[in-house]
Formats: structure tokens, C-alpha cells, sequence
């Protein structure tokens, strides 16, 4: 899994526009296969040449090791609390040291502006991991009046996920992560003889951990060759994105300006559950009250065509009812399967529909509820 091969930045960044981070992991997964692309400001490996299919049964029957472009954002001093409560969703007051949860800032006007995961570090510090987007300038712009400090941890953040990620990093952390470590705990540990932030949390619907590096401080080679000498005999493989965004899929899991923004509220999507309306006021709280309940994003099935993100659905009088934003071939299910996001709503479940591909290619696709596989979500945090 580690490369030799010496890639000349300057080759890649031609195929980007903008600054953007090369990861410190790059050079050890790199090859003439790689595509990368940008997320919150960070360049990540879209497809790395690999066998897509062994990849995922790899992340299904064993584990993968991604990294990814996550960014995390410390948000630290006497109001933090406070001003968490006004940013996001959940009410903040209820995380304890040591845990995460999922959360959700919506705009002014109730739109999905941001998801993400976060975490508490001690009473009054805060680490808030976002997909994309400028999450640190929309705090900002609204931190006036608040003894708070935001700043750039210059965190990396690596994922392990699949059934046998518990035994990696049990070993690698020579027994401290263990079966007491639950879904969205998190905490210093460490591994190889330096200290790293893992909690158990990921982007795939499996078992899974994610690892947070801490800057000029972590020894990247030293880590990554660990993970490596633990983890491959273990059946651990290099996954890109592609391989992730296929099981995220059929997990349910969404993804932050593709399936969602700031045109839909949380309820539009399926999020609503993530809105705490007994917490008090937040950005946005007001404009929710009067927003539609009703979904507009459900998942669909599609035997004779792989949907893509801006494929349309279209119905029996010919007029285009939803667009697709995300779409795979799922090797578990052996079909096309995607998720549409509908203008109106309407009884769409077990709808039979047409799907365009961008090209005029056509087929038919069934809507159907999400998530595809595992609808419990009892994968990912399963008592170890």
C-alpha cells in the first residue's frame, strides 16, 4: 500500500482551481491513477486506480483506511456553550466531555447550511468536524459579543471503517481503544508512541473510527506505517472516496451540497429528527416553525441505468418531478441505486418513474425509503 512513487504536485493542481491543501498522507498511497479533488479547501483522493468492487467488499467484510478532507474547527473559551447553542441545531448543554453527536446549522431563513460532527473536549472547548464549505466564516461573522476563540487545529483526519477496524485499533492503541469505546465517544490516545484524537465515527454505515491528527506534532509517516503493519494482515486496504461514497449511499448518509444546501430545511430531507425544538432559540429556530414538514428526498432503484447526481426523474405525463443528486452501482444489491430529491411532495414511495441520464440515456427507477441497507443503523454502533 505504500508508494515509492515520487508525484510532482505541479501536475496535479493543474487540474484544480484555487489553493488547496495536498494532504501529508499523499505520497504514501499516490500513483499515476490518482484523481483527486476539493473539499473544504483540501485536496482528496476522488480514485486512487483501485479495483472499486474488492474495495468495497474490503470495506464490508474487513476494513479500509481513507483519508479523507474533513476539517476540524476548535471553538474554545467561557461562551462557547452559548454560542454553540445559537449555531447549530441540538442542544449543546447535553454533550458531555469524551462524546460527539451529528448536527445541523441552518441559515437564517431555515435552510441546511452546514452538517457535521461535534465533539466535546473539556468544559469549555469544542472541536467541530466539517464535510465543506466555510463553516469558519459563518462563525465568525456571528461571534461578536462572545468571549470565544475559533481557531484551525491543523488536523488531518484519516478513517478506518469496516468489521475488523476494532481489532486495528484495539492493537494500535495497545488496548486502550476497547469495547467500552461507544458510537460517537471520542478522546486522546496513543498510537505508535505519539498522541492522536480518535472517535468512533464515519461516513460509510459500518463499524469505524476516525483518527485526528494534531499538527506539526504528529510524525504522518510514523502513523501511517503503523496503521499499515497492524492493519494489512488484517485484510486492511487504501480506499478512495469512490469506494465510500457507494456504502454511504446505501447507508443513507448524506452529503453536504450535493444531496442537501441551503434551498431545503433539515425536515426536507429527512433531517428533522436532528432538530431540537425544545432547546430555545437558534439561527434559524424562528423561520423552521413555518417551514413544511414534509420530505422531498427519498432513494431510488434503477436495474437498467446507474443514476448520477443531475439525472432527471420524470413522470407519466412526461414532466420532471425530482432530480437525482447522488447515484451508485451498489455491488451488494447488483443495480443502480441513488437518491432523488423531488420539487413538490407527494406520495412517492413505490412510485415507478422515468430517469434520464444528462447524455438522454433512459430508464425506469422505483423510489423507495432510506436507508437501502442495514435500515436499523445497527452497524455502526453495535455493542463490541
Amino acid at each position: 500500500m505504500h508508494s515509492n512513487l515520487v508525484i510532482d504536485p505541479g501536475k496535479i493542481f493543474r487540474l484544480f482551481s484555487g489553493d488547496s491543501e495536498i494532504s501529508p498522507f499523499h505520497d504514501y498511497y499516490a500513483n499515476e491513477q490518482t484523481l483527486l479533488r476539493n473539499c473544504s479547501g483540501r485536496l482528496f483522493v476522488h480514485y486512487n486506480g483501485e479495483d472499486l468492487v474488492r474495495t468495497y467488499w474490503a470495506l464490508r467484510k474487513k476494513a479500509i483506511i481513507c483519508d479523507t478532507p474533513e476539517r476540524p474547527l476548535e471553538i474554545s473559551g467561557p461562551d462557547s456553550v452559548t454560542f454553540l447553542q445559537m449555531i447549530f441545531s441540538r442542544d449543546v448543554s447535553k454533550l458531555k466531555v469524551g462524546r460527539g453527536f451529528y448536527t445541523i446549522s441552518c441559515t437564517h431563513g431555515g435552510g441546511t447550511f452546514m452538517d457535521g460532527i461535534l465533539f466535546k473536549l473539556s468544559d469549555n472547548k469544542f472541536w467541530f468536524v466539517q464535510p465543506d464549505g466555510d463553516m469558519a466564516t459563518w462563525m465568525l461573522a456571528h461571534s461578536d459579543g462572545f468571549a470565544i476563540n475559533i481557531r484551525d487545529p491543523k488536523s488531518r483526519v484519516l478513517q478506518v471503517q469496516g468489521p475488523k477496524s476494532y481489532e486495528i485499533m484495539h492493537a494500535i492503541s495497545k488496548g486502550a481503544i476497547d469495547h467500552n469505546f461507544g458510537y460517537y465517544h471520542s478522546g486522546f490516545f496513543r498510537i505508535g508512541e505519539q498522541q492522536v484524537f480518535v472517535s468512533r465515527t464515519g461516513w460509510t454505515g459500518e463499524l469505524g473510527y476516525e483518527i485526528y491528527t494534531l499538527g506539526n506534532s504528529t510524525d504522518y509517516f510514523q502513523l501511517w506505517k503503523t496503521l499499515l503493519e497492524t492493519g494489512e494482515p488484517l485484510g486492511l486496504m487504501f480506499s478512495s472516496m469512490q469506494a465510500m461514497n457507494t456504502r454511504r449511499i446505501e447507508a443513507g448518509i448524506l452529503d453536504s451540497g450535493g444531496d442537501f444546501d441551503i434551498s431545503v430545511s433539515p425536515f426536507e430531507v429527512g433531517l428533522g429528527r436532528f432538530i431540537d425544538t425544545q432547546k430555545g432559540q437558534f439561527i434559524g429556530s424562528k423561520a423552521l416553525k413555518t417551514k413544511p414538514r414534509e420530505r422531498l428526498l427519498y432513494g431510488l432503484i434503477s436495474e437498467n441505468l446507474v443514476p448520477a447526481a443531475g439525472f432527471s426523474i420524470i413522470d407519466s405525463e412526461n414532466i420532471t418531478v425530482a432530480k437525482v443528486t447522488a447515484g451508485t452501482f451498489s455491488p451488494h444489491f447488483k443495480t443502480g441505486i441513488g437518491y432523488a430529491r423531488f420539487s413538490n411532495s407527494g406520495s412517492w414511495i413505490g412510485k415507478q418513474l422515468k430517469i434520464v441520464s444528462n447524455g438522454g440515456s433512459k430508464g425506469y427507477c422505483e423510489i423507495v425509503e432510506l436507508p437501502f441497507y442495514d435500515t436499523k443503523k445497527e452497524l455502526p454502533k453495535k455493542k463490541l
